[in-house]
């Protein structure tokens, strides 16, 4: 029997250990692991880099709170400032925390300069931003808030990449427009340069602020560090996590120094945010993303992956519906049960998780190698082929 709540469902599955792309687990069976931990581990698992960043920093000092200053952080905030839009940080520990905390910035910064009523926040129906009680409202899923009323009020929404739809729902009382750069738990769909760049617009004529969620497509997943870069657009507030931490807790929300100025003392807080174990990781990551190459790397890899995913789906026009994705944010929508297919691609020793619209979620380490590119195709295909 397990004392843990059966808020999940767990494969009957657990590992031992990890190194770069594979998973071992207790039984000692080697898997290919393009879930990592949902887009988490950028540098796979038992990353040398990372181990001596954290080892290092657990010898010294692992917390302290905000009370004090944490050097470690201070690095953080400025690489993420200077490599990105962003001129001020607010350090937390998930993704989902990161936009609980943008949704508050947005509503702060219109009261601080005297709009109070300017405090709704657009979002697009059956999105995706966390399981907090404000995040499962911003989502518009009935599925997500089922049985968590009552409602938390303050979103609207509008229809995926419906500019329309967009435009009908903004008001007087709109503060922000809210959702993923590229959409992951929602079905791997990624918006088009031209749309990020007319919401762009819209936020700039109706005096509004645009927040880009890019906890799961940001850090380099979509081959460049955040995702907006492709459409050239600027946001006014980031939340990010997953990646930024390779498996550590960590979350921030990027923002213009405009909008942070109505975060003054006491108007939020995170006990762990900004520790100074989670800090130097992120440091680690920052220092390995933005090494030469590295970013290039995964759009050459995203390239190849994705072209040889829709010759698959040539080949198998029965079972592969869509290839969808952006970088190494990749969606396989099948035709088939999902969750056999996904079932079969793990007895194949290829570890994978869905995503609506029957969408399977591949998600490698960004520095995953070519061979095990391959090595996962060649598993996709077999499955394809048992159908």
């Amino acid at each position: 029997m397990s004392y843990l709540a059966s808020n999940y469902n767990r494969r009957k599955l657990s590992f031992k250990k990890g190194k770069g792309s594979f998973l071992y687990s207790y039984n000692g069976v080697k898997y290919l692991d393009f879930l990592s931990g949902i887009a988490v581990n950028t540098l796979g698992h038992a990353n040398p880099k990372l181990i001596k960043a954290l080892n290092i920093q657990a010898k010294k000092v692992w917390h302290v709170s905000n009370s004090f200053q944490i050097p470690e952080g201070e690095v953080l905030a400025k690489k993420l400032a200077k490599k990105t839009f962003a001129e001020k940080v607010i350090f937390c520990n998930s993704g989902a925390e990161a936009n609980e905390t943008a949704i508050k910035v947005a509503r702060r910064y219109f009261y601080s300069i005297g709009k109070p009523n300017k405090n709704r926040i657009l979002c697009i129906k059956n999105s995706f931003h966390g399981r907090t009680l404000a995040n499962i409202f911003a989502s518009g899923s009935k599925k997500m808030t089922e049985g968590f009323g009552p409602k938390v009020s303050g979103f609207d929404h509008f229809i995926y990449s419906d500019l329309k739809s967009l435009k009908k729902k903004i008001t007087k009382k709109t503060a922000a427009i809210f959702f993923e750069t590229a959409m992951g738990e929602s079905g791997i769909k990624v918006h088009t340069k031209k749309f990020l760049r007319n919401v762009k617009k819209i936020c700039k004529e109706k005096k509004i602020l645009l927040i880009l969620d890019e906890v799961q497509c940001g850090i380099g997943r979509s081959g460049k560090f955040f995702a907006y870069e492709y459409a050239n657009v600027k946001p006014d507030i980031v939340p990010i996590a997953k990646g930024i931490g390779g498996g550590f807790p960590i979350g921030a929300v990027l923002m213009t120094k405009k909008v942070s100025r109505c975060m003054i003392p006491g108007t939020h807080g995170s006990t762990y945010g900004g520790n100074p174990l989670a800090m130097v990781v992120g440091n680690a990551i920052m220092d390995e993303v933005f090494k030469k190459g590295f970013l290039s790397n995964v759009r050459k890899n995203s390239k190849y992956f994705l072209k040889k995913l829709n010759n698959l789906k040539k080949n198998y026009p029965k079972v592969i519906n869509e290839i969808r994705g952006i970088g190494l944010l990749i969606g396989l929508q099948v035709k088939v049960d999902l969750g056999n297919f996904i079932n079969k691609l793990t007895e194949n020793k290829l570890l994978t998780i869905r995503a609506a619209e029957n969408v399977v979620r591949i998600l490698p380490p960004l520095n995953v190698k070519k061979k095990e590119i391959d090595l996962a195709l060649k598993i996709i295909d077999k499955v394809c082929s048992e159908y």
